[in-house]
């Protein structure tokens, strides 16, 4: 039996998972749905889906759906999650979980009380690269991990619309860019309990819209004369363990281009993740750089989407258990609440002190 699915929020990640969903064999495409009508009648006409509609409420009381995909502004994702949990359905809403730590406690409640699988959009850890990474590190090839690096600079790239606008989104590439590779470090390290944050945010260039010869990619609402997210964060982030990951994030910076690194060191060995896999080691007095010999030596976006949704669908047949629960969106959004916080009051703060 194929599982029927249906996707809230048509705007543009949504493809993604519709694409994906098209791919298996597993599952249907049963209902689109989205405030605008013809987005959705356009996205539910191109997936062949033979439900459309414009309240995810309704969506939510058709009985033939078993599944959701959640693609909505951040603000909603919290709403619609404990909706869908409650009306029988399992989600798979996208990063991040929510906006604030308060509606994280709130979306888990409810996955406890509906028994159903919530997965988190973490599409990194489904990517094959860092799944290569995870067999060494858990095989303690690289020993302890005990630091990790990660950047996710854009020279230019603020998408404007509702990734711009604060109260939709809940920042700026903190909350859009840096959930990904601050939770494929945190996983990658054995996701350590969190002590505390010190963080950055910077609101110094906008959105720069006066650029020019530069593309970049824009919301499908672009507007240039509205912005009020960071463009900038940086941050420390200690765990009780003693490990520590650094990370920073722009939407725009003056720089020479763009760059996405991630990078674990181990008392044993290191490991690249990005910009290229590679694995760093010693053997018999000597370092070694140890290149795996894989498809794609980068980030595949569309592999590790579709990895990601296929792992779904086998955890809700119960085939497997999710690699991103909601647990962990949880402890995600304490660490992104954390950093905002941290720079709000301009000093470090231990986990204990964010606000909910």
């Amino acid at each position: 039996m194929t599982l029927k699915v249906g996707v809230i929020g048509a705007g543009s990640i949504s493809e993604s998972h519709l694409q994906s969903y098209a791919s298996s064999k597993e599952a249907e495409i049963y209902a689109i749905c989205d405030l605008n009508e013809q987005r959705a009648q356009d996205k539910a006409k191109k997936y062949h889906a033979s439900q459309v509609y414009y309240d995810y409420n309704e969506l939510l009381a058709d009985e033939n759906i078993e599944a959701v995909s959640i693609c909505t502004w951040n603000n909603t994702h919290a709403e619609i999650a404990i909706a869908a949990l409650h009306a029988g359905k399992h989600v798979l809403v996208e990063k991040p979980l929510c906006k604030t730590v308060e509606e994280a406690l709130l979306v888990e409640q409810a996955v406890k009380q509906s028994g159903k699988v919530l997965q988190v959009g973490f599409v990194r850890r489904y990517a094959t690269n860092t799944a290569i990474i995870k067999n060494f590190i858990d095989s303690n090839e690289l020993g302890e991990i005990y630091y990790a690096k990660a950047s996710c600079l854009r020279r230019l790239g603020n998408p404007g619309g509702w990734f711009a606008d604060k109260e939709r989104s809940g920042g700026g590439p903190l909350i859009d860019l840096g959930v990904h590779i601050i939770d494929v470090c945190w996983y990658l390290m054995g996701r350590p309990k969190v002590k505390s944050v010190s963080g950055n945010t910077y609101s110094k260039l906008g959105n720069r819209s006066n650029v020019q010869n530069l593309s970049f990619y824009k919301a499908a609402d672009y507007d240039p004369s509205k912005n009020t997210v960071e463009d900038l964060a940086n941050a420390v982030i200690r765990f009780e363990n003693g490990a520590s990951l650094l990370v920073d994030v722009s939407f725009t910076l003056h720089a020479k281009e763009d760059k996405v690194a991630v990078n674990l060191y181990g008392e044993k060995g290191g490991a690249e993740l990005e910009p290229e896999l590679n694995l760093i080691t010693e053997k018999h007095n000597t370092i070694l750089n140890a290149v795996p010999q894989t498809d794609s030596a980068t980030f595949d976006f569309t592999q590790a989407f579709q990895n990601e949704i296929d792992h779904f669908i086998a955890s809700v047949k119960g085939d497997k258990q999710t690699l991103s629960p909601v647990e962990d969106g949880v402890e995600i959004m304490k660490i992104l609440c954390g950093i905002y916080e941290s720079s709000e009051k301009g000093t470090e703060i231990s986990l204990e002190e964010v606000k909910i």
